[in-house]
């Protein structure tokens, strides 16, 4: 196979919309080398990871495999570098994991098979492919090399370009794979048991400047103006960002959200055409891990409950070391004020620990100002 082919295939990807998490052990090194050296690995490298040695793939993994050249090792990796691609990207950008862990030929002779295990996947497809090599037919660097042609042509088809690229594999040497497609409510699914972090729906139509994300979480139950609105001033006082709602569909005081209602708020966003996020961290501490560096947009009630020491088991410290970990990740809190006990109030009227005061922002009450919630919007419906 030519190395023109090889160039063209990477061009192609590079063009693609689609951005990539690669975790890659014991194997297919020249596809990263091949990646990285093309011009516009940037639209396609989110991040390359290569967890060489046993501890670090058991601190990739969080534990020890029982295998670690095997394919559920490279299914593990794959949606450990699908979720990881999700944090890394902006709200509904086309992403996928890829995990590729190999046993090859080394210096010593192996008593086992030659083989590699890679796994792709994406918000709607996890593919998973063992190829087991002619033991004794190839040196370690073409069998290096057969496995990152293979990569080659399982990235392409997650990033849905086309390939003429051969693999170099004999007619002996046959793929076993094994490929499922997800639907929607499967995809809540995983994100209601933990499998994914969070699945973003992309209902905006604008482009937005910048990486920062500027988030304005709730239930939104329902959705209603005053909501529309504040995203929209937080907006305009943070500048270049990228505006979204997010819902978590765990909260810490109720059930999970089902599968239905979770469409069904949905559909308020897209009507509107609005971003939604939906996650499943209902605290502020863990949203900030899964999207750091962001703007979170919150009423002042939510932040005098934020920095209530009563919310950490009584412990003011404990607050204070979890709101510097919040604010070490980036993030910032945009406070609109809020009608409390009859009173509208805000940020000012709090005393906020001086440690923690320039990561909360004010919104001017003359930019935004809205007295009704969707509680009170909830009890006029019934009326």
């Amino acid at each position: 196979m030519s190395d023109g082919c090889v160039r063209a295939l990477i061009e192609a990807i590079h063009s693609s919309p689609s951005q990539a998490v690669l975790y890659l052990s014991g194997g297919a090194s020249q596809a990263l080398g091949w990646l990285m050296s093309a011009p516009g690995a940037t639209n396609t490298v989110l991040e390359a990871v290569v967890p060489y040695s046993r501890m670090s793939m058991i601190q990739l993994l969080g534990k020890v495999p029982a295998q670690f050249a095997s394919r559920q090792t490279a299914e593990d990796m794959a949606l450990l570098a699908y979720n990881r691609a999700l944090k890394l990207s902006k709200p509904g950008a086309a992403v996928l994991g890829l995990g590729f862990t190999g046993s090859l030929a080394s210096s010593h002779p192996k008593l086992g098979d030659h083989r590699f295990n890679l796994s792709t996947r994406t918000s709607q497809r996890l593919y998973v492919s063992t190829v087991t090599l002619s033991k004794g037919l190839r040196t370690r660097e073409e069998e290096d090399r057969v496995s990152s042609l293979f990569l080659m042509k399982a990235l392409a088809d997650a990033c849905k370009v086309p390939s003429t690229v051969g693999t170099e594999l004999t007619e002996t040497e046959v793929p076993e794979v094994y490929e499922s497609q997800f639907a929607e409510d499967q995809e809540l699914d995983q994100l209601l048991s933990g499998e994914i972090c969070f699945k973003v729906y992309p209902f905006s139509n604008g482009t937005s400047k910048g990486d920062r994300k500027i988030i304005l979480s709730g239930s939104f139950n329902p959705l209603h103006d005053g909501h529309l609105k504040l995203l929209e001033v937080a907006s305009s006082i943070c500048g270049d960002g990228y505006p979204c709602f997010e819902l978590s569909a765990v909260n810490a005081d109720k059930p999970p959200l089902t599968v239905p209602q979770i469409k069904d708020r949905v559909k308020q966003f897209e009507k509107v055409g609005k971003t939604i996020i939906i996650s499943n961290q209902p605290f502020f501490y863990k949203k900030a891990e899964l999207f750091p560096g962001s703007a979170f947009v919150i009423g002042v009630d939510t932040a005098v409950r934020l920095i209530n020491p009563k919310y950490y088991g009584g412990d003011y410290g404990r607050m204070l070391e979890i709101l510097i970990g919040c604010k070490s990740t980036g993030c910032l809190f945009l406070v609109a004020g809020r009608n409390m006990d009859g009173d509208f109030k805000i940020l000012e009227d709090f005393v906020i620990p001086e440690e923690l005061r320039d990561m909360f922002i004010s919104i001017p009450a003359e930019q935004f100002r809205m007295d009704i919630s969707s509680t009170e919007i909830r009890k006029q419906e019934r009326l």
